[in-house]
């Protein structure tokens, strides 16, 4: 990621929004139009490459706005990085990040200069090359790993080498290899699937951004779980994301299940009627709708009603009362539920058209029996003058 920041025009990130990489930590400032904000503290947050962030104290009072390129502090040398936020909300973050002692908060130089920025631009222009050859060298040394992104420092004293690895990995001997090759200071740094899939984005199944490459920044533990509570059909190739683990989608509506869940009668429980016993089919969790069959094991006079119809009759069946209906004052209009506008389409409609569009795009090819060369036209014969 490099930085292109002008001052003479807007100078800062959108406050207001999320998007692509550079952005992907950018928090709401919703205290950025109060009086006095910027005076209220010295800190202020600072974005480096990837999910890097750090925070740093304005010790020389520097007036800094969201975008602002400055040198930072670093250990050792300097590094270059934006400003994404500033003003009290900094104080809740560094809250947020748990930094509880001083040292780790270090100190913002200046705004950046162009000497400053030639330097960045020569250390990122090494990053790739360095990717490359640090893999072959991971390579070599027989270790399994894989290095997937190196992160310069501004003033190219140093390199984070991230990598992906599924066990324990000892990589002294590599740290020694790099640093004599690089020249450089070396910081090793595990990353998981999640986040390199952040890293390189994509597009997902639902035809939008990854989640993890826009706006996600925590990541929490997916389970099998959260599919069953929303009736999900456990397939391991729709259930995993791109970077092969489960979607972390599947923790967006969990709660709304949980809770529609509880108004909804348990799975085991047997509605009796005069004339016969009803066993759970399935469950429509939002719509709050119960389908039960006479069959245990199989669809049998299916019978579609409500949650609050089905915990009736689980009342009356307690004390002893039986139905005469199941749907008794309860049926379930039909026009009421969402109509499927591809249910009755017929799925090969798009192969059917392909073929005819084959067909009429093919040469007309005529029988062997026409293709037969043209009959030259009969030449008269020329007319003997009678004697």
């Amino acid at each position: 990621m490099q930085f292109h920041i002008s001052r003479d025009t807007d100078r800062g990130l959108c406050h207001c929004a999320c998007g692509r990489q550079d952005r992907q930590l950018n928090t709401y400032d919703w205290l950025y139009d109060v009086p006095g904000n910027d005076e209220d503290t010295d800190l202020v947050e600072v974005q480096f490459k990837n999910t890097r962030k750090g925070y740093y104290h304005n010790v020389n009072h520097l007036d800094l706005q969201k975008g602002d390129t400055v040198a930072v502090e670093a250990s050792p040398g300097h590094d270059i990085g934006v400003v994404t936020l500033t003003g009290r909300l900094v104080k809740l973050q560094v809250k947020k990040a748990n930094l509880k002692s001083p040292d780790e908060i270090k100190r913002v130089y200046r705004i950046a200069k162009p000497t400053d920025m030639d330097k960045y631009y020569e250390a990122k222009s090494r990053e790739h090359g360095t990717m490359i050859q640090s893999r072959q060298i991971a390579k070599d040394l027989g270790l399994q790993m894989k290095i997937g992104d190196v992160e310069y420092q501004g003033d190219g004293n140093k390199a984070i080498f991230y990598y992906i690895a599924d066990e324990r990995v000892d990589f002294r001997q590599l740290i020694k290899v790099l640093a004599d090759t690089f020249h450089v200071r070396i910081e090793m740094k595990q990353i998981g699937a999640r986040q390199e899939a952040g890293r390189i984005g994509g597009t997902g199944p639902c035809g939008r951004e990854l989640c993890c490459a826009t706006w996600m920044k925590n990541f929490v533990s997916v389970s099998t779980n959260a599919a069953r509570l929303q009736d999900i059909s456990l397939n391991p190739q729709k259930l995993a994301g791109m970077c092969a683990k489960l979607k972390c989608c599947l923790n967006y509506e969990v709660d709304d299940y949980v809770e529609a869940g509880r108004r909804m009668p348990a799975r085991d429980i047997i509605l009796q009627t005069i004339d016969s016993d009803w066993y759970l089919f399935k469950t429509d969790i939002l719509a709050g709708l119960v389908t039960y069959s006479t069959d245990k094991s199989i669809a049998a006079n299916l019978i579609t009603i409500t949650a609050e119809r089905a915990r009736a009759v689980i009342e009356m069946n307690r004390r002893g009362e039986k139905p005469e209906a199941l749907d008794e004052g309860d049926a379930v209009s039909t026009q009421d539920r969402p109509a499927d506008l591809l249910a009755d389409a017929d799925i090969s409609r798009f192969d059917k058209a392909k073929k005819k569009k084959k067909a009429k795009n093919r040469p007309n090819r005529q029988p062997a029996a026409q293709q037969r060369e043209p009959k030259q036209p009969k030449q008269r014969e020329q007319q003997q003058p009678r004697p």
